[in-house]
């Protein structure tokens, strides 16, 4: 991960790394309880990856995505991370812990998920910094609050 452009001291990508820290450690923990053969716990934990997720693409894709996707240098590197979104949660939708296609296939879903975290806060990330004007991240930053009613913290508050 990058540590270098200060990009993590912005408060809302300061959320976004948070979240991705929650989703990967309950993603990660559903595998243990696979490995462990708790089926139910690894169920919870999946659908809580899903909740989770659902708020945090909508906070990304209706604020940084959009306002970042109106300039041609960003707009198909987005348009692809979106896909990765969209094929995420279809997946998520119908997995089934029962299936060991499904397991499988989960545990390729969380190591792509790893890969997907690394271009958004490696690439996307950093150039938001550069990329966005002061509008643009007022702009930004509602779409993130819209996706966390009630969230606490600095960006939580209207």
């Amino acid at each position: 991960m990058c540590h270098y452009c200060g990009c993590r001291e912005i408060p809302l990508i300061k959320e976004f790394i948070a979240e991705h820290e929650s989703v990967t450690d309950t993603a990660g923990d559903a595998l243990r309880a696979l490995d462990q053969g708790d089926s139910a716990l690894a169920g919870e934990l999946v659908a809580r990856v899903e909740r989770e997720l659902r708020a945090h693409w909508q906070g990304e894709e209706q604020g940084l995505f959009s306002v970042m996707s109106g300039d041609p240098e960003y707009s198909g590197y987005i348009d692809a991370l979106v896909r990765e979104h969209r094929e995420l949660a279809v997946f998520l939708g119908r997995v089934d812990l029962a299936r060991a296609d499904d397991v499988a296939q989960l545990r390729a879903a969380v190591d792509e998920l790893h890969h997907h975290i690394a271009k958004e806060e490696d690439s996307l990330f950093p150039a938001s910094l550069t990329a966005l004007s002061g509008d643009e991240w007022d702009l930004s930053m509602a779409a993130w609050r819209t996706a966390h009613p009630g969230a606490p913290g600095s960006l939580g508050r209207p």
